[in-house]
């Protein structure tokens, strides 16, 4: 079975966007059970055209299914390969080393040993293969590459910080530095809220008020209150293929001052705080037992997957981990109930498009 060809699981859980998601499923073939023919003509002439689309959706070349596996062991050695190379003749690409080795094991990372990763590196490094030569034969790399940049392509690259260009890991935990969590991977358990699904995302138990973090650079396409996930935000990262979801934030003071759909975020910035909201189609309602950060990242290679049954959303888990050794640190403003970050970054906007922002 080729990895591009399998299809999505659909959306689940606090990752619905819409407030009115639940209402489309329940009311989808009417409420009555004596239609007409009328009714029957036009289920007709609906399901042709739906035969339509999905017969040009499947014409489309683009990922329809996403596995993240990586352990955060494997992260860890080739995000130091790529740093400690930058600048030098064979600089390694991290998420390439990634790729090859998710090639290896068929994307099944618990069978990653970390010889593997020094012998694809040490090739390259020597010169004894180019990537091209080493990939040659593996059928599946280009699958790999695309995916796993998809996850990872925005957090490591070139920023400036307290007025130097530096290079390395420009992305950040979704948690504040200094502020204690407690978590598990619990991607794919059950939920029951509504109508049973599984947990798209992965859960940060914590304090209330405890700062959230902007994970990676991009734009609020979302803001404002959803019955599953409550109080929630969701940005968009510039090449429009992550979407990261905060949900479950504080009552009565969910978000930073005067963030707003559309504005734009860097990453490290704080964009609102942990609290227990949502399960409630009143807003602004504490229905969830436990105070925690839901945390999720979709991925998106064509603008049909961001909102139906084609939705991809993979375990964060092993990213959060990896992530934590860059923690934004963060100081609270005097009188206020606001946390702000304490050190600055910029970096340079990539492939920015109107279509990604929503005002």
């Amino acid at each position: 079975m080729k990895p591009r060809g399998k299809e999505g699981a659909g959306q689940t859980e606090e990752n619905g966007k819409g407030s009115d998601f639940d209402q489309s499923k329940d009311n989808r073939k009417g409420s009555g059970s004596d239609g007409t023919e009328e009714e029957e003509n036009s289920a007709g002439v609906n399901q042709a055209e739906n035969t339509r689309e999905e017969s040009e959706e499947t014409k489309k070349d683009y990922i329809k299914w996403v596995e993240f596996h990586v352990t955060c062991e494997a992260m860890k050695k080739a995000y130091q390969y790529d740093l400690d190379t930058y600048g030098k003749d064979q600089h390694l690409n991290w998420v390439e080393l990634l790729a090859i080795l998710g090639a290896k094991y068929g994307g099944d990372f618990s069978r990653y040993k970390e010889e593997d990763l020094d012998d694809v590196a040490e090739v390259l490094m020597k010169g004894e293969k180019t990537l091209k030569e080493l990939t040659a034969g593996m059928e599946y790399y280009p699958y790999y590459r695309e995916a796993y940049g998809a996850v990872l392509n925005g957090m490591v690259g070139a920023y400036e910080a307290a007025g130097r260009k530096v290079y390395g890991l420009k992305a950040f935990h979704p948690i504040a530095k200094g502020f204690p969590y407690r978590d598990y991977d619990d991607f794919g358990v059950s939920r029951t809220y509504g109508y049973r699904r599984n947990h798209l995302g992965h859960d940060m138990m914590g304090q209330v008020g405890t700062p959230i973090i902007a994970v990676e650079s991009g734009y609020v396409e979302a803001l404002g209150w959803n019955q599953y996930g409550g109080w929630r935000i969701g940005i968009r990262s510039f090449d429009g293929k992550r979407y990261y979801y905060y949900a479950h934030l504080r009552q009565n003071y969910p978000y930073q001052e005067k963030l707003k759909e559309g504005d734009t975020v860097t990453a490290g910035d704080v964009i609102g705080y942990m609290g227990h909201t949502g399960y409630s189609t009143t807003e602004n309602v504490n229905n969830i037992d436990t105070v925690h950060l839901h945390f999720g990242l979709q991925l998106i290679f064509d603008e049909s997957q961001k909102e139906g049954n084609n939705e991809i959303w993979v375990d964060c888990y092993n990213l959060t981990r990896f992530l934590y050794k860059n923690r934004s640190e963060v100081h609270k403003v005097e009188g206020t109930k606001e946390w702000k970050r304490t050190f600055q970054m910029k970096e340079k906007q990539k492939n920015t498009s109107e279509k990604h922002k929503k005002h």
